[in-house]
């Protein structure tokens, strides 16, 4: 009798327990701040994430920890800031930094190291199942997602873009050595990378129904190589006005398949009864690329100057969405936040305890249960000391509306009110000698306290 007393107990209290949330994490990749139709765009179509908008918190001024895409990643897994990890820019560039500028960039590390614990890691030890679907870019075989914390990894290489959205996503047409997305061997002639990742995605969803999942999705999309569904692209090309910021059609069509693909994701979410059980966040990596591809700018980060690479605010803002199931009911949260702040937002959310260790970011749950809070961050800082086609190597800073960044080429200041000049026309470095020192101290020493690596005179 006193055993099956415990017995009931034991059920009782497991009965009682609360269900784990779920976690979605969908991220696009060189995603610009201005991309979406919530965010402003006028030639992209995106009612799938405009409707998400209404029951997340859409958040204005969200950064990347990093104006390029491997060192973002590498914070969102760790919650620890590029300088830190010494992952400044992708595993490429890494091996092979420029000898004939002015500055020698420093040796950056070209992967995600073993001995750093990720929110996969976190999840797993905590019952999850884990699965990544999509980029990875975070080092070579003995770094894949396997090594990380997941169960699964379908598609996660060392490359950071595919040579061809369309199927078999192989060959050598835009960059230099083959590439090839791996266990994706069974499609079909026409079939696009973006729908092929996302019913990837939907099967591990229909597997592990029934159990706690942690499940990121991070496209490849929309990344170069830019090519968009044809007769998509052809619609968008009819819609091409004069004045408009976005000219692309087949980068239109990208983000199109985009959201489409997100619209499917949250449909699928509601037909196994698991909306509300899933936390879902969708994200970028930098900011939008605006150099040209095939003769036309890719995108247009308007009103924020420059864009991916670039430590202006087109650079390294993003659109970031976030619905916490019985928290969030839509809202606005204009307060700076960044891609560091996902690992301690994912925990709390979850309810795990956070690892051991230093950590740079903050949790973002009370702007998800009121998006008019604040967080108590003093500062955000941002280190890119390597060179990009908009950008020489640079470190900057944000307190309050001012944000000040040093270039090391020449020691250039520049000192800019994002609040009376969010564009950053109006450099104020000279008007304002005094802060622009004060914050460039400050910039100094959390460079020093992260022991951030820096360029050399050649």
């Amino acid at each position: 009798m006193r055993f099956l007393s415990l017995f009931l107990i034991a059920a009782a209290c497991l009965a009682q327990a609360p269900k784990k949330p779920n976690v979605l994490f969908v991220l696009a990749d060189d995603l610009g701040a201005s991309d979406l139709g919530a965010y402003g765009a006028d030639l992209h179509q995106t009612p799938n994430l405009d409707r998400f908008a209404d029951s997340a918190v859409r958040f204005t001024q969200s950064y990347t920890a990093s104006p390029v895409c491997s060192p973002t990643r590498a914070s969102i897994l760790t919650g620890k800031h590029p300088a830190r990890l010494h992952l400044t820019i992708w595993r490429e560039a890494a091996h092979n930094p420029p000898t004939n500028r002015p500055l020698l960039p420093p040796r950056a590390m070209d992967h995600l190291p073993l001995e750093e614990v990720t929110l996969a890691e976190v999840f797993r030890a905590a019952g999850y199942k884990t699965a990544h679907v999509g980029k990875w870019h975070l080092g070579t075989a003995e770094y894949y997602p396997q090594t990380q914390g997941f169960d699964y990894n379908v598609g996660g290489t060392l490359w950071g873009a595919p040579q061809t959205f369309f199927f078999p996503y192989s060959g050598d047409r835009y960059f230099r050595e083959p590439r090839y997305v791996p266990h994706l061997e069974d499609g079909k002639t026409g079939e696009y990378l973006t729908d092929r990742l996302t019913d990837e995605a939907l099967a591990i969803l229909d597997r592990h129904r029934a159990e706690p999942l942690y499940l990121q999705l991070w496209y490849h999309t929309v990344h170069t190589p830019i090519e968009g569904k044809p007769e998509v692209a052809a619609r968008y090309q009819q819609k091409i006005r004069e004045g408009m910021n976005h000219v692309n059609a087949h980068y239109a069509a990208m983000v199109e398949s985009l959201d489409e693909n997100f619209g499917r994701l949250l449909k699928r979410l509601d037909e196994l009864g698991l909306a509300d059980d899933t936390i879902v966040v969708f994200s970028s990596d930098n900011g939008g690329f605006v150099n040209d591809w095939q003769g036309l700018p890719v995108t247009n980060n308007a009103p924020l100057r420059s864009g991916k690479g670039s430590l202006y605010e087109g650079g390294v803002r993003v659109p970031t969405m976030i619905r916490w199931p019985g928290v969030t009911r839509g809202g606005v949260s204009d307060e700076p936040v960044s891609s560091v702040d996902f690992f301690p937002t994912l925990l709390e959310m979850a309810g795990l305890a956070a690892p051991a260790g230093v950590r740079d970011g903050l949790s973002l749950a009370p702007l998800l249960r009121d998006p008019r809070a604040g967080l108590d961050r003093a500062a955000l800082f941002f280190h890119y000391p390597h060179y990009y086609p908009t950008t020489s190597p640079v470190s900057s800073v944000r307190v309050g509306e001012w944000k000040l960044l040093e270039y090391y080429e020449d020691s250039r200041l520049e000192l800019y009110n994002l609040v009376a000049d969010p564009s950053e026309k109006s450099d104020l470095a000279k008007k304002e000698p005094e802060r622009a020192q004060a914050m460039r101290a400050r910039l100094q020493e959390w460079l020093t306290q992260v022991d951030a690596q820096f360029p050399l005179p050649h």
